[in-house]
């Protein structure tokens, strides 16, 4: 069983990460387009939260019937967990790869990624749901999110001596650098990682919000079954009132991506339930249909797109162009400033209008296949 709706804010979510991992110049980008420094938040650090949010829905479609009947009461699953363990893994390979390729220098290489977050996610999330119900779900999200809180704000730091929150001081950098060594983490700091070890145990909490979200749409686990007009409302308000939740928690723990951060997982899951809850209502209650097609098409075939957008743009910057003013110029750099920066003479604009002309060469690209069926699944 396919929700459309879902499949239209997976695609919003999957064309907004091409959108800004693709910026036509990265010294020129507009600041909701940009990650927050580090505490705080953009519109940008929403997204990959979005997805993990709907990476949880979609477990409770597509696992729909493998769940416990009730507490101690579990159905029969032959072959389901070698089946979540081996996509997992899949997720995880295409995204050492990514970070790997071209050069594959395995001693340098960036473990950590975002397909690597969303394969651990997914597996534990996944095999969370043929072991607890609704509700256990539910405390163990909280649980996980109190937990999180306690170790990063109590623990005292090894050679810091303190429990802190502060860019590669904190528990989490530590805990980074100590298992996978600076060689291995993210290029730009060697010190902490933004998909780091111990950020993951919250992220994990992200994917159970998105499977609250399931149990409501599909039927309501805490009670009778809802009034299907009912049901964008209750996940709407209650969406509202998660994200108002993760504001005041961020007086005490502040909103933060790259620590992922209790209160970013209530702000985050509780606008994703907002905006699963309204394209609920316009997709799959009143019909609104016309408008959606591209987002589905995106949707349907999300993994796909993000993995190549991000193998493609490299394959095309191994073959180099001469660059008028010296030098030479890789082959998606030289597009851009042959066909772009003539034309749009602010910079940031034209970083935005190349970041948009790959989204919607994409868009026709991921249409056509929409339309010839052609869906690649991991």
């Amino acid at each position: 069983m396919r929700l459309r709706s879902l499949d239209v804010f997976r695609g919003i979510t999957v064309a907004a990460m091409i959108l800004v991992n693709n910026p036509g110049d990265w010294a020129h980008i507009y600041a909701p387009l940009e990650h927050a420094p580090w505490n705080g938040w953009t519109p940008t650090d929403l997204i990959f939260p979005f997805f993990l949010f709907i990476v949880g829905v979609s477990i409770t479609y597509a696992l729909r019937g493998h769940q416990p009947l009730a507490r101690n009461q579990f159905r029969s699953t032959p072959g389901v967990k070698g089946k979540i363990i081996r996509r997992g893994l899949t997720l995880i390979a295409l995204g050492l790869f990514l970070n790997l390729f071209p050069r594959f220098d395995f001693a340098n290489v960036r473990i950590p990624g975002v397909l690597q977050r969303i394969g651990l996610v997914y597996i534990v999330c996944s095999l969370i749901w043929l072991r607890y119900t609704a509700r256990q779900q539910a405390v163990l999200a909280a649980l996980i999110l109190l937990g999180y809180y306690l170790i990063m704000t109590l623990i005292p730091v090894p050679g810091v001596g303190y429990a802190n929150l502060e860019p590669g001081t904190n528990i989490a950098a530590w805990l980074d650098v100590t298992l996978l060594t600076p060689a291995h983490l993210y290029r730009a700091t060697r010190i902490w990682d933004p998909e780091g070890i111990l950020s993951t145990l919250p992220a994990v909490a992200t994917g159970l919000l998105g499977m609250q979200a399931g149990w409501w749409l599909q039927d309501d686990p805490y009670g009778p079954t809802a009034r299907k007009s009912y049901k964008p409302l209750f996940l709407f308000l209650s969406g509202a009132w998660i994200a108002g939740v993760g504001l005041l928690v961020d007086y005490v723990f502040p909103i933060n991506k790259s620590l992922w951060t209790s209160s970013f997982v209530l702000l985050a899951g509780g606008l994703a339930m907002c905006c699963l809850a309204i394209c609920y209502y316009l997709v799959d209650l009143k019909g609104y249909r016309r408008w959606s097609g591209v987002f589905v098409a995106y949707g349907v075939n999300a993994i796909t797109v993000f993995f190549l957008s991000g193998l493609i743009p490299r394959i095309m910057n191994m073959f180099t162009l001469p660059n008028p003013k010296g030098g030479t110029f890789g082959v998606k750099e030289y597009l851009y400033q042959s066909f772009i920066v003539p034309l749009v003479p602010d910079p940031t604009l034209a970083s935005l209008v190349g970041a948009l002309t790959l989204v919607g060469i994409w868009a026709v690209i991921l249409w056509v296949m929409y339309r010839q069926q052609v869906i690649i699944k991991v």
